[in-house]
């Protein structure tokens, strides 16, 4: 296990396997092992760990940036952000227990690096949308930035993008810069039971194409409902609207007309 501290130790590290030919298989919290291809040579593996790189670098509310590093814990993102009434947009998930991992040591190194997002994907686009910049180490053990700390546009080949879902193939993190958002002021969930696949599809098509800025859109089976939502006996149909409380429910009221039947409402849970 090869844990640096800092970006000059990482290079070493990275150096040092390049001129041996052996190869390193990066992580931080190691909650998504399971998750994406695996190494395939026959050179020796060394596991590298980015946990080391953990501190929240810099956080500007007013501009609506926030730079950590790669190894810092999602929950503890979530809980600065939360503090100041914003939130990743994205909704990265905490997908460790399905991997036999405990819940919330998952990281936003590992965000980034399986580009992980939740149910407003459809809506607010993706961690991949959300990453602005970052400092890392390439293949040759070199030091170096790409992007930037504001949202404008920057020149220059867009690499955040490229490197959000790389797995940690193309470069090791030491920083990385995200865009985050205010949180919304209400969340209202409306939930229509008992449909089936395809008219849950039908409906959730319906919501989504509306004016009413639907803000994600799930379909459980019975056997998931059942385990999530309290009282439930079939399957879930899910739209969620956000925004400032007059507004969700306007529109809450008048999607429920629009799509009919059985439509029950589960306020922000």
């Amino acid at each position: 296990m090869l844990t640096p501290l800092t970006a000059a130790e990482l290079a070493d590290l990275v150096r040092g396997a390049a001129a041996s030919g052996d190869a390193l298989a990066l992580h931080s919290g190691n909650s998504l092992a399971g998750l994406g291809p695996l190494p395939t040579s026959n050179r020796v593996h060394h596991s590298l760990s980015l946990a080391g790189f953990d501190t929240i670098i810099a956080y500007e509310p007013e501009e609506l940036v926030l730079t950590v590093g790669p190894g810092i814990p999602l929950a503890e993102v979530k809980t600065l952000l939360a503090g100041r009434g914003q939130h990743l947009a994205f909704e990265p998930p905490d997908w460790g227990p399905l991997y036999g991992q405990p819940a919330g040591i998952g990281t936003l190194g590992g965000v980034i690096g399986a580009a992980l997002a939740g149910s407003r994907r459809v809506s607010a686009g993706s961690a991949r949308d959300h990453m602005l910049g970052f400092q890392a180490v390439n293949g040759r053990g070199e030091i170096f930035k790409a992007g930037g700390r504001v949202v404008k546009n920057v020149t220059g080949y867009d690499l955040p993008k490229l490197v959000t879902g790389a797995f940690g193939t193309l470069v090791a993190l030491t920083e990385v810069t995200v865009k985050v958002v205010p949180a919304p002021e209400t969340v209202e969930t409306l939930m229509l039971p008992g449909l089936t696949p395809k008219r849950a599809t039908e409906i959730m098509s319906q919501a989504l194409g509306s004016a009413h800025e639907v803000g994600a859109a799930a379909y459980l089976p019975a056997s998931v409902a059942r385990d999530l939502i309290p009282g439930a006996s079939d399957s879930a149909t899910l739209i969620r609207l956000e925004g400032f409380a007059p507004s969700v429910d306007a529109r809450a009221t008048a999607l429920t007309g629009e799509l009919g039947g059985t439509v029950d409402r589960l306020g922000a849970e």
